[in-house]
């Protein structure tokens, strides 16, 4: 039996992948196409309902992108959020105009709850807005069904038609009661029996990497974390003994982390993998000579990777396929797509123009942190290497601010490991979506032993945070900041200040670079 799925239609937004996870979270397998997606092949998938992502564009304007208009006859439910909203209420006859007062944030929305999109949610509740172009008139047949005081059509509905929008976000965490709106529609709208689960994903994933791959060789590019390690097992499952894993270590990972992944995945590790140890840290180090700016230092050491990989693969001879542990919040921040670019990862917007491979396969691509981790449990992953801490591909040449070198590696691996080790410690560990510490460029005065001194500042940094597109300062214990900043200052050599960095993404990033 053809599995039931919903297809999200991106129009440009930044949270389309982000709809899809909560609709897998609803136990509904979503996927997400773009607008553009003929009505042909709408049809051939055959999907339970179909949701309009946000978008950067007015809908009235020149660059506005738009779906064909035939689309709400098909008979299929349609949800559109944000810009899908304004696309749905202009093509069928609304208004859609700047809006006299832009909203962004946190916004307090009165709901009908008599519609089946708001059942069981507070007549009023508090969705997350950001528009400046706003719904002035439903079109003919739509009832208007939630309102703030500023925007009059924070909602329409034409049930007759299964046709229903919101300008406001459903999908981010900050729309108190999104999750259960997305759950109305996929379930109450849609009618989906919700019988999708992550075996379903590994379960199809393996299947098609084996059609895909055939009788060819396999490189992947292991560097140990969640990510990668989840890849890597998948891709064993699937291929066997036609992969091979190179593990780079560039001198830019955390304190003896070269030794333990080769502990875990090596010759005497868990895993019956074709496992590659290549020692780069001279070579990386003299790239990254002189190098400031922190989206030069991720293409050098993106390209530096994809160079030490094609050298292995000439040692092992024909290599099809580069495998990578990329994922969703790795692909949005890279500016994919229509997305702005944030910051490019060394495994998607870093890659060198020219790569010696037949294709990229990046079997995670489509998958947020935790539902990586949930495959990672899938896949038979122990616990204590699914839940270990995110760490970025370019390493600590990101969480360096500045020109990196060997110096300043030692530095940050020393306090970042104090940090890690008091952290556990507490056991406030599990509670944390990522922490870890960074050094600034920052020197300034202190003194030690009645001496001066002028050394650097180490920062540290925690956030709370589900599928990283979004994260919160974490409320550190001060006793412990406390005694990781003692212990940092007195046994790390060059460094005379610590400071708790408590900025939440938006507006900044996880990562400091």
């Amino acid at each position: 039996m053809k599995k039931e799925m919903v297809i999200v239609l991106d129009f440009g937004g930044q949270y389309n992948q982000l709809i899809a996870r909560r609709v897998r979270e609803c136990n509904v397998y979503c996927e997400v196409h773009p607008y553009n997606l003929g009505l042909d092949k709408i049809k051939e998938m055959n999907p339970k309902g179909i949701i309009f992502t946000g978008g950067p564009n007015s809908v009235y304007g020149e660059d506005a992108v738009r779906c064909e208009k035939e689309i709400f006859e098909l008979g299929i439910p349609i949800l559109g959020i944000c810009y899908g909203s304004q696309l749905m209420s202009y093509m069928l006859g609304g208004k859609v105009t700047t809006a006299p007062v832009s909203e962004y944030g946190k916004t307090e929305v009165e709901v009908d709850t008599s519609s089946k999109l708001f059942k069981n949610i507070s007549k009023k509740t508090i969705c997350w807005m950001s528009h400046t172009d706003y719904i002035e008139t439903a079109p003919e047949g739509f009832r208007v069904v939630a309102h703030t005081p500023v925007c009059p059509v924070a909602a329409m509905e034409c049930p007759e038609k299964n046709l229903y929008a919101v300008q406001f976000h459903p999908e981010v965490m900050h729309t108190q009661e999104g999750t259960k709106m997305l759950s109305n529609f996929v379930y109450d709208v849609c009618q989906c029996a919700g019988d999708w689960k992550m075996s379903s994903f590994v379960e199809t994933t393996i299947k098609e990497i084996r059609e895909k791959v055939g009788n060819g060789k396999v490189l992947c590019a292991l560097s140990g974390g969640v990510d990668s390690s989840v890849a890597a097992v998948l891709m064993s499952k699937a291929v066997g003994k036609q992969l091979t894993c190179v593990f780079v270590d560039q001198g830019l990972l955390r304190k003896d982390e070269g030794d333990e992944v080769e502990a875990v995945f090596g010759p005497n590790g868990h895993y019956d993998l074709n496992f590659i140890r290549v020692n780069a840290q001279e070579r990386f180090y003299e790239k990254l000579k002189g190098v400031e700016e922190p989206e030069k230092k991720r293409k050098i050491i993106g390209e530096e990777f994809i160079r030490v990989f094609e050298e292995e693969a000439k040692k092992i001879g024909a290599v099809d396929y580069l495998v990578q542990g990329t994922i969703y919040p790795d692909v949005i921040e890279s500016g994919l797509g229509k997305s702005a670019v944030i910051k490019s990862h060394h495994n998607v917007g870093g890659l060198p123009d020219c790569v010696d491979f037949q294709e990229i396969i990046e079997p995670l691509r489509l998958l947020f942190k935790d539902e990586v981790r949930k495959a990672g449990l899938e896949l038979g992953i122990p616990e204590y290497l699914v839940y270990r801490q995110p760490f970025p591909g370019p390493g600590l040449g990101i969480r360096i601010i500045g020109e990196v070198n060997a110096e300043k590696v030692r530095i940050v691996q020393e306090a970042d490991a104090i940090y890690r080790e008091e952290i556990a410690k507490a056991g406030i560990d599990k509670d944390l979506g990522q922490y870890f510490a960074a050094l600034t460029n920052m020197r300034s005065v202190g003194v030690m032993g009645d001496e001066r001194t002028y050394d650097y500042a180490v920062a540290l940094r925690a956030v709370t945070t589900s599928d990283f597109m979004t994260a919160e300062c974490a409320e550190i214990p001060y006793e412990v900041l406390l005694k990781v900043t003692s212990r940092i200052i007195n046994e790390v050599k060059g460094v005379n200040r610590v400071v708790y960095d408590l900025t939440s993404k938006p507006p900044g990033t996880i990562e400091f670079e």
